[in-house]
C-alpha cells in the first residue's frame, strides 16, 4: 500500500459498497461472506462507518481540539475543556479519535458495524460500549462476531482497554491486509504528514510522538 493510501489522502485501493460506504478492495469478499453467515445466524450485519479519509479525521481531530466537539473521559461523561492541560487535552481527544493520517479507517481494512434490525425503534446508533454489552441491543450480535469472525480473517484490535484507545466492539479489522498496514506506518511518515498539514496541536504531536506511537497505535489487541 502506498503511503498516500495508508494516510488516507487518496483512494485508489477502495471499493464503493454503496453511496456513503467504500472499503479495501481485497476485503470485499470477505466482509459480504462474514455478512452471508451473520444473515444464515438471524442477523442484519451492516458497516456504520468504513473508509474515512485523512480530511475528514482532521476536521474531527480540529474541531475536538478547538473545542467545537465536546470531549468525553474514559467513562463516555464531557469534560471541561477550560480546566484541561494542553496535554490533558491531547490525551483526551487521543482515548476517543485518531490522530488524522493514523485512523485504521483510512486502511479500508476496519469498519465499524452493527444491526440496524436491532435498534429499538426511535433510538440512533450510538456506536458507545453500552450498546454491545450484555444489556445492550448489540450484545447477541458481539457474541456472534466473537466466536465467528475470526473465520473470515476479521480480529477486534480494540477489544479491551489497555490504556490508550477506549475498548470498540463495534470496531473490526481485517488482519491479514491490516497487520501490514500498521507496519507501514512508521513515526517518520506520521511525523511528516503532521507537519506538512493544518493539523491542531502540531508542535505537541511531535513533542509527544514516540509516545503516542508506542501507546495509541501500536497498543492493539
Amino acid at each position: 500500500m502506498q503511503i498516500t493510501e495508508l494516510t488516507g489522502q487518496i483512494e485508489t485501493h477502495l471499493t464503493q459498497l454503496d453511496a456513503r460506504t467504500a472499503i479495501h478492495s481485497d476485503v470485499v469478499a470477505p466482509f459480504l461472506a462474514l455478512q452471508e453467515s451473520a444473515k444464515k445466524a438471524g442477523f442484519n450485519l451492516q458497516i456504520a462507518s468504513g473508509f474515512r479519509s485523512f480530511e475528514r479525521q482532521r476536521l474531527i481531530w480540529n474541531n475536538k481540539y478547538a473545542g467545537k466537539a465536546p470531549l468525553l473521559n474514559k467513562d463516555e461523561t464531557p469534560l471541561d475543556t477550560e480546566q484541561l492541560s494542553e496535554l490533558e487535552k491531547l490525551f483526551a481527544i487521543l482515548h476517543w479519535s485518531a490522530l488524522p493520517g493514523v485512523s485504521r479507517h483510512h486502511w479500508g481494512t476496519d469498519i465499524d458495524i452493527y444491526d440496524p434490525s436491532l435498534l429499538p425503534q426511535g433510538k440512533k446508533l450510538q456506536l458507545v460500549c453500552s450498546e454491545y454489552q450484555q444489556s445492550g441491543y448489540f450484545f447477541e450480535l458481539n457474541q456472534w462476531l466473537s466466536e465467528n469472525m475470526g473465520t473470515f480473517g476479521f480480529y477486534r484490535p480494540y477489544q479491551t482497554y489497555q490504556g490508550g484507545v477506549a475498548a470498540e466492539p463495534w470496531h473490526i479489522s481485517y488482519r491479514p491486509i491490516s497487520q501490514g498496514c500498521l507496519e507501514k506506518l512508521t513515526i517518520d511518515v506520521i511525523y511528516d504528514l503532521i507537519n506538512k498539514n493544518n493539523v491542531l496541536g502540531k508542535s505537541l504531536i511531535c513533542q509527544q510522538l514516540p509516545m503516542i506511537y508506542k501507546q495509541y497505535i501500536c497498543n492493539i489487541n
